[in-house]
């Protein structure tokens, strides 16, 4: 079986916040053809909302870029708090692999009594979650995946993966959502 090789990715990561923080969060999409950034996007979703993956979508299938993208990867499961992507509904209103990179493994026990008990229409979210398979270890970072092989997602992590542990998509989406957030990036990317 031969790899796909996916050389144009929109990578998707969100602004940071206040804790108290209510409405809208800004999200960053980056855009690369092979190692090289070629475009940003930038869009809104609502703090522990419903609508990161329709977002994410409209930011997609609206942008100069749309034809040209061949993967989204996503920093996580969730956007702004605990707005839970539908990487199912993403992948199918789009026709598009759909990769979530994680530096830590995600301790979904944790994440499932958050959503369960503390979070306004948590079930719901925690079935999104559920939908997907556990995450797996490829090289530094652990993944989840829609549209794509163990092996494509761990060719395409390590790729474009220049700098630390995450993938250039990633890596620049967060510095750039960071600038976007308060000024300026500042932290681990």
């Amino acid at each position: 079986m031969s790899l796909k090789r996916y050389s144009n990715i929109i990578g998707f990561d969100d602004a940071p916040f206040k804790p108290n923080h209510m409405g809208q969060v800004k999200v960053v999409g980056t855009v690369f053809t092979g190692l090289h950034l070629t475009g940003v996007v930038i869009g809104e979703v609502e703090k522990d909302g419903a609508d990161a993956a329709e977002q994410l979508a409209g930011l997609v299938a609206g942008s100069r870029f749309a034809e040209h993208v061949q993967l989204v990867m996503l920093q996580g499961i969730a956007l702004a708090g605990f707005n839970v992507v539908d990487v199912v509904y993403l992948h199918e209103q789009l026709g598009l692999p759909v990769l979530v990179v994680s530096r830590k493994p995600p301790n979904l026990a944790a994440v499932q009594a958050a959503l369960l008990n503390r979070v306004r229409e948590g079930a719901q979210k925690w079935a999104l979650i559920e939908r997907l398979a556990p995450p797996e270890p490829v090289g530094h970072v652990y993944v989840q995946r829609l549209g794509l092989s163990l092996d494509e997602a761990r060719e395409t992590v390590e790729r474009f993966t220049l700098h630390g542990y995450t993938p250039e998509p990633l890596r620049i989406a967060h510095l750039i959502a960071g600038a976007v957030g308060e000024g300026q990036s500042r932290g681990r990317a």
